[in-house]
């Protein structure tokens, strides 16, 4: 049987150092760019910093995590032994990033993906004036607030359930549109949109009023104007333990206490 060539990628920190040194002992591994799967160690940080990576280098690698940091939602439990067996079994998850373009006050223009989600945020004490459309229509001509995102299904637990969003089941293809501290419309708790819905967020009044955009880890200060949509054309695939899914995982934590 052909082997499957993985690459093997650990965070900069002493437990998942310690961690990859037990793995290249025990395993044969070969370089990124030769690649067919990739196994990384770290906590959910270092998983979107390694999925970014293969989106700007264009590449498609599924990628099985395990968890060497704090939460690890995107992660597998860290376990050295039987990992052959673990990735024979499995499960492939689909999760497909948006796409920010933000256009600043002066004019730039800076296109970036997000895994989990796109968020404005205000930049002084001065809350934020946007407008607020969604495929060509205005929604809300005035939202008076600390900011707002846009979150994904795999997202949607992450800073977006922080801010009182809704948690999106894997597959629904729906994101979630969350207010950050709303003022007025003060009864507005945001929506819930088909995924091919097009977003535009501008922002009033920028001068006195400036407001940051950002990417998942990625921000974009003093913007005008931000487009958000979802872009299938660069679909990721992160791997579980059948027992330890992505799916579930998110099911779940609508349970939480």
């Amino acid at each position: 049987m052909t082997m499957i060539r993985r690459a093997l990628l650990a965070s900069p920190t002493n437990p998942a150092e310690t961690a990859a040194h037990e793995l290249i002992a025990a395993h044969d591994w070969v370089d990124l760019d030769e690649a067919e799967m990739l196994v990384a160690l770290g906590g959910d940080g270092f998983m979107l910093q390694t999925l970014h990576m293969l989106l700007e280098k264009h590449r498609s690698l599924p990628v099985f995590g395990m968890n060497l940091g704090t939460i690890g939602f995107l992660m597998n439990e860290w376990e050295p032994h039987g990992l052959e067996e673990r990735l024979a079994r499995a499960r492939p998850f689909k999760v497909t990033p948006l796409v920010m373009t933000a256009t600043t006050v002066h004019g730039e223009t800076h296109v970036l993906p997000a895994i989990n989600e796109v968020s404005l945020l205000r930049e002084t004490r001065q809350t934020a004036k946007l407008e607020v459309t969604v495929n060509d229509r205005i929604v809300l001509p005035e939202l008076v607030c600390d900011g707002i995102l846009v979150a994904t299904p795999a997202g949607s637990t992450a800073y977006n359930l922080s801010a009182h969003g809704p948690i999106l089941p894997l597959g629904s293809q729906l994101l979630a549109l969350t207010p950050i501290s709303p003022f007025r419309p003060r009864r507005w708790r945001g929506a819930i949109l088909p995924e091919k819905a097009r977003i535009s967020l501008r922002v009033l009044d920028p001068g006195k009023r400036p407001v940051s955009a950002v990417a998942d880890q990625r921000e974009v200060r003093e913007v005008a104007r931000v487009d958000i949509a979802i872009d299938h054309k660069r679909d990721l695939t992160l791997l579980f333990d059948p027992e330890h899914a992505l799916d579930d995982r998110i099911t779940m934590e609508q349970f939480v206490a």
